[in-house]
């Protein structure tokens, strides 16, 4: 029960990385507040949680919609102790010149601007607390770059670089801030990297991402919920400005 107790605040939290996040969290102790623009996805990793757990759907890129999440965590549980930042959106491999301006635009408002919003809204009541963890869960694809990402790795880097200076913006609060780097993961967004068919969708997996792992296995999503686990608990009370990779060694 590493975080009894705790109220952790999930973006991102209907599928995938978040989901398993959220469910981990939930069976270590913590009430969780299941985030998701999809309202039947949050509710169903919710019920999944128990009965401390609450359903936001939320545009976790708009300010009127995280503010009104982050109050609604807070008027439920009376704490924000977490935040966990795992909304993102992936990118199929584009040359720079026909990525659109509106491609790029959400690629940053969902990967980036929804980091600073669940910030602005949150670290208030953590620096009334006198405590707090921010997590975000970033990419290899921000020190890795890809041919194709542009948009996607830039929107990384910038996700890498705004935990590090959040983290020592935030220390003198007793706010640690600290970010996962996960490589090519088994989730549904995996496929959305790619162009094609569903039989050369499967094929190109297997070729481009499994092949470029040199553990040989893609990430679980309950890999990524561990590290997160850890990051976000006591067990790293002194952690702070860190980067970690959870992808089998693509990022060497």
């Amino acid at each position: 029960m590493l975080l009894k107790g705790k109220t952790a605040f999930v973006t991102g939290g209907g599928s995938g990385m978040g989901k398993a996040i959220c469910r981990l969290f939930a069976k270590e102790g913590a009430q969780v507040a299941v985030v998701d623009l999809n309202g039947e996805s949050a509710g169903a990793t919710a019920g999944e949680c128990g009965p401390l757990a609450l359903a936001l759907q939320t545009n976790a890129a708009d300010a009127g919609s995280v503010e009104s999440a982050v109050n609604r965590t807070v008027e439920q549980f009376g704490s924000l102790d977490i935040v966990v930042n795992c909304a993102g959106v992936p990118m199929a491999f584009t040359p720079i010149e026909e990525v659109s301006e509106e491609q790029w635009q959400r690629t940053m408002d969902v990967n980036v601007k929804s980091i600073y919003l669940t910030s602005k809204y949150a670290v208030p009541r953590m620096k009334q607390q006198g405590s707090g963890s921010i997590l975000n869960i970033c990419s290899i694809a921000g020190v890795r770059a890809r041919p194709g990402l542009n948009a996607y790795c830039a929107s990384k880097g910038a996700a890498i670089m705004l935990t590090k200076a959040l983290a020592i913006e935030l220390a003198p609060y007793r706010i640690r801030v600290n970010g996962i780097n996960p490589g090519p993961a088994e989730t549904p967004m995996l496929s959305k990297f790619m162009h094609g068919d569903a039989e050369q969708i499967e094929k190109d997996t297997k070729d481009i991402f499994l092949s470029s792992v040199p553990l040989g296995a893609l990430i679980q999503p309950d890999d990524i919920a561990q590290a997160a686990l850890y990051l976000c608990s006591d067990l790293a009370k002194i952690v702070t400005g860190e980067i970690v990779n959870v992808d089998g060694g693509r990022g060497i």
